[in-house]
This record gives C-alpha cells, structure tokens and sequence, in this order.
C-alpha cells in the first residue's frame, strides 16, 4: 500500500488517511447473463481488486484520484448529484445518488484508488461501486449490512449508470469467501456459501484471467440490448398464454416456466427463442455445477463451464472474434477445467478454473496461440493466475 500512501500525500499535501478497503473484482463460472431475468448464478472473488485509501472531509467534498484513470473528481454530497459526465466519476456519483434517496449525507471523503488488472470481464465497476458505497457509509456512521451495499451499488449502476444488470456483481464482490462457492438466487436474493467437496476437500485450482488486450465499455455495446431481448422473449410467452402483461421493463423470464416457454418458442422470432433458450440451460447448469462443486467433481464442474460458454456464443449471440478464440483455445489447454467468456462477453476477457501445477504450460500455450492469431495485441495481451478470496473489507 505504499504506492496509495505516496501519491495520498502528493495528491493531497502532509497527513495520513485513516482508512483502507480492498474490494475485490470476481468471477461468475456458471450463471452467465441470467441475473437481469432473476436467474441463478454462481461466483468467486478473488484476491485482485481495488485497494481505497481514504480519510473523511467535513465539508461534505469528494475528491478522489485514481492510479488507474485519469482526473481528479470532485462533488459534494451535501448537494443533489449532478448528471453523468461519462467518466469514471460517474461510479462514485452513482454510489452517493443511491445513498442519498434515504439519508442525509454530511461528510465526503478524500482518497485514492487504485486497480490490480485491467479493465474488462471482472466487474470493476462493481467493485469500485461496492467499495465507494462502504466508504461514504463510513464517514457518515452509517451502518450498513451485506445486502445494503448490495442495494445500493446495484441501483447506482442501473439506475444512475444506465446499465441494465443484475445483482451478481456486486453480491460477489460483498458476500464471497474464499474457501467456498457462492450459489445465489436473483429473484429472492437468498443465498449458499459452499465449501469445495461439502468441506472434505481442499480446491484444487486456481482462477485463471486471460486479458484479450481489447478494453470494452457496457454502456456502448450489445448489453441492454439483450436485456430487453430475454424480456421480450418472456413478454410474447405471457402474451400466447393470455396472461395479464407487466410493462415490458417489469417482465423478466424467471416469470414463465420453462415448459410453458418451450410451448411457443417455435412461434416466436429466433433470437428471443434462443435467449430464451440459453436462460434455462444456463440455470439448469448452475444446479447442476452446485451439485458436482458438492461432490468435489471438479472436471464435471469445469465441463458446464465449456458449455455454458457455447450457450453464450450460439443462444445469447455475445463474444468477439477474440474472446471466441480466446475460448477455442482454452479448450485444447492441458491443465484447463473450464473456461468461457466473463462479464458480459463483449471484448474483455476470458476466466477459467485451472491445474495451479501446469500455470506456465497453460500460460505459454494461451499466449502463444493467441497471439499467432492477433499479432496486434502483443502489448495489451495479458495473462493472471488468482486465488478466491474474501469479498469487500476494512483492513
């Protein structure tokens, strides 16, 4: 933390911050693109993410720097929050908005920020957002259980934001831990923390995160799109069963039932089918992968982690030429369980469960075959090997 430490005082003159908080980003192996429909999900965090060091302002003055963007941002939460400037601030802005429809706020904070991989596939956002809310809590005595900050960040990043996600981001970045696999459920937020093999086995992998080297922006790609794409496909199934309709923006497929969906998937247009279709077998994987996590079946586990990955590239149509590649040669990777795309699987990255015992081997064949594919991220491309870990703390 010296680093953090060193530019505090440059950013901001003699003192010291009284506070630190590491925010970790996360992973989803099974549970891809299910949570806006109220899916079930799976999720590990792991030990890269955002280290926050920061002290309390009286004025009620934001001023936080990062070592991972540019610019300083500057807001006062005593004030209402002003409209999106497309900027990394607009995370933190989000996370005050959200806090302020049910308190008062008094103080702001001055800090730092700074990230441990690049952007893309890990929820940064998420855990940026996770971690701000903690801190503006902090500062105003505010006392916040798990699922608050899960509220909170999630309606900044939906509502303020604009983007149209779930709560599987921030429930991994706040509820993991590290010995176990985290099985949620989106519609009734109830949750399992599982130890690996019911706790009679230690885990025998690490999470690997392969960087495409091509960074990617969810507001401006596909995401919301899709979204309303699985709404429409549960809207038209109520529509042929005459049921009383919801506003599309209510409407979600955990709504309809998935025999009553397979009655009038032929009827409806393909691509609704086909989200619709990948919502199903992506939640049947999730039981499915729970119950082999259960019996310490790693090899099965990482299997549905391949097919999720093929349902996300054929029914949800998500993937870039390099993440689809990424994913092909993962799949020929000695030492590899599983893999697919992570985060929403525009651009980004790929994750996958691995044999700590062949990192080298599996990061020398990646990178090169890779590589030989896209010449042009040679300098982008990158490569980590990570442990699961605890979710957003005070250290």
């Amino acid at each position: 933390m010296y680093d953090l430490h060193q530019a505090y005082r440059t950013f901001f003159g003699k003192g010291d911050a009284l506070y630190q908080l590491f925010s970790p980003y996360r992973i989803c192996p099974l549970g891809a693109h299910v949570d806006h429909q109220h899916g079930l999900v799976s999720g590990f965090a792991f030990d890269n993410g955002i280290d926050f060091l920061f002290s309390a302002t009286d004025t009620g003055k934001v001023e936080m720097a990062s070592l991972s963007f540019e610019g300083l941002m500057t807001f006062n939460v005593q004030k209402p929050v002003d409209e999106k400037q497309n900027n990394w601030g607009d995370y933190l802005r989000g996370a005050v908005w959200a806090l302020q429809q049910d308190y008062h706020l008094e103080k702001g904070v001055r800090g730092i920020v700074k990230g441990s991989m690049p952007v893309g596939g890990v929820s940064s956002s998420a855990a940026l957002l996770c971690g701000f809310v903690m801190a503006i809590a902090k500062v105003n005595n505010i006392s916040l259980d798990k699922m608050h900050v899960i509220s909170y960040a999630s309606k900044a990043e939906r509502e303020y934001v604009g983007l149209r996600n779930g709560i599987l981001d921030q429930a991994c970045v706040v509820l993991c831990e590290s010995d176990k696999l985290l099985f949620l459920d989106t519609e009734t937020s109830e949750y399992e923390l599982i130890p690996f093999g019911n706790g009679d086995r230690q885990m025998p992998f690490k999470i690997g995160v392969f960087f495409s080297g091509v960074t990617r922006k969810l507001t401006g790609t596909d995401y919301n799109l899709r979204v309303s794409e699985c709404k429409t496909a549960a809207w038209i199934t109520e529509a042929y069963m005459n049921r009383p309709l919801k506003e599309l923006e209510d409407t979600r497929l955990r709504d309809v039932s998935e025999a009553d969906f397979v009655k009038y998937a032929d009827l409806m247009p393909e691509r609704f089918a086909k989200r619709g279709r990948h919502f199903y077998t992506e939640c049947e994987r999730v039981r499915k992968g729970v119950e082999a996590w259960k019996r310490g079946d790693i090899e099965a586990f990482g299997k549905l982690i391949f097919e999720s990955c093929e349902s996300s590239i054929n029914n949800y149509e998500c993937g870039s030429k390099e993440l689809i590649a990424l994913y092909e040669i993962m799949r020929t990777t000695d030492g590899i369980y599983g893999g697919r795309f992570s985060g929403a699987g525009f651009k980004g990255a790929c994750i996958a469960l691995v044999d700590p015992s062949k990192e080298e081997q599996i990061k020398q064949y990646v990178s090169e075959e890779y590589l030989k594919r896209f010449p042009q991220y040679k300098d982008t491309f990158e490569v980590y090997f990570c442990n699961p870990s605890n979710g957003v703390e005070f250290l």
